[in-house]
């Protein structure tokens, strides 16, 4: 059955966005894998999905990221960055793990984007309550319980030591596995890896062995352009804004990208502009960097700004935006 790794809330306030990772260059990091060992008969193939679930701000895309080792899932220490579903595909010679970064789990949506939160994600958690499935609960961002954390001495205090959280979330979900990991570091993530292979049934592989991920490069473009968007712009106006790619087409030496910027408001049209169009220049330049770092190529990119109003609210802007069908 499917294993569903559920983030604790308890730090949720707290960014794990790396500082390295807030600048235009994505690093390459080493995917969690598990240690080979000889045999004279080759293990038998296990493959699954995981899904990944928590409220927002937890963590859930920087630990995919960790756990395949691609800066696949955009992240920022806004809450509600994830939008759509991304699956992170980890490949080993004898198992296929099909991570699953979901959007944060809304208790009170502020609005309908909130309330498209997919189906699928609320089954999970229907799942979850219903012990239909493994359950592996993550207390994640361990390093800040560390000495020398950045938490004042008064929230330490309050939410108590390593141990006393394990045992916290054991008493609440007493048929799970319970474990401290930190997605920026690393930390326990082999554990977490040998834990979620055990759940693991034998099945062939679901993709092919060399794919990275379900999405197309153009959902990717978006979404290092939304990335930029969350980090230049404050207060409502990152949520105001959706992303579409209106054309992509790769050449041998350069990606020409032509994205249009839609805003709920026409208010929100002149700040995303900004006064002579630097403010947009500059969200375009950190998104392009970030492009040329993934795709390794040249990326050119064109970008406008366009009112759809109220699109948050409106259930045909929600389908042409892929929120509902």
């Amino acid at each position: 059955m499917t294993p569903f790794l559920f983030l604790s809330p308890l730090l949720a306030g707290v960014t794990t966005c790396p500082a390295a990772w807030r600048g235009h260059v994505a690093p390459r990091l080493q995917p969690v894998r598990a240690a080979v060992e000889d045999s004279a008969e080759p293990a038998p193939h296990r493959a699954g999905f995981v899904s990944i679930i928590g409220m927002p701000n937890v963590g859930k895309s920087t630990l995919m990221n960790r756990l395949v080792g691609e800066r696949l899932a955009i992240m920022t220490p806004k809450a509600g960055t994830t939008r759509h579903r991304i699956l992170g595909i980890l490949n080993g010679d004898d198992y296929q793990l099909i991570y699953s970064d979901t959007p944060g789990i809304y208790s009170e949506p502020q609005c309908a984007a909130h309330s498209t939160t997919p189906t699928w994600c609320c089954s999970c958690w229907t799942q979850v309550e219903a012990q239909a499935c493994p359950l592996i609960v993550l207390l994640n961002k361990v390093d800040l319980l560390r000495d020398g954390s950045p938490l004042p001495q008064e929230t330490l205090r309050r939410l108590g030591t390593e141990q006393e959280l394990l045992d916290s979330w054991q008493q609440r979900f007493p048929q799970a596995s319970v474990l401290p990991v930190s997605a920026e570091t690393g930390e326990g993530t082999e554990a977490l890896l040998a834990r979620v292979r055990a759940c693991l049934p034998l099945h062939e592989p679901f993709f092919p062995k060399d794919q990275l991920t379900d999405r197309p490069e153009r959902f990717f473009a978006a979404e290092m352009l939304r990335e930029a968007i969350f980090t230049g712009y404050r207060q409502e106006v990152p949520y105001s804004c959706e992303v579409a790619i209106t054309a992509f087409k790769e050449l041998d030496e350069i990606i020409r990208v032509k994205a249009t910027i839609f805003v709920s408001h026409e208010t929100q049209q002149g700040i995303v502009i900004g006064r002579k169009g630097a403010a947009l220049k500059a969200v375009g330049s950190k998104a392009r960097k970030e492009m040329e770092a993934f795709f390794c190529k040249q990326v050119y990119l064109q970008t406008s700004v366009k009112v759809r109003k109220d699109w948050r609210q409106d259930p045909a802007a929600l389908r042409d935006f892929g929120y509902t069908h």
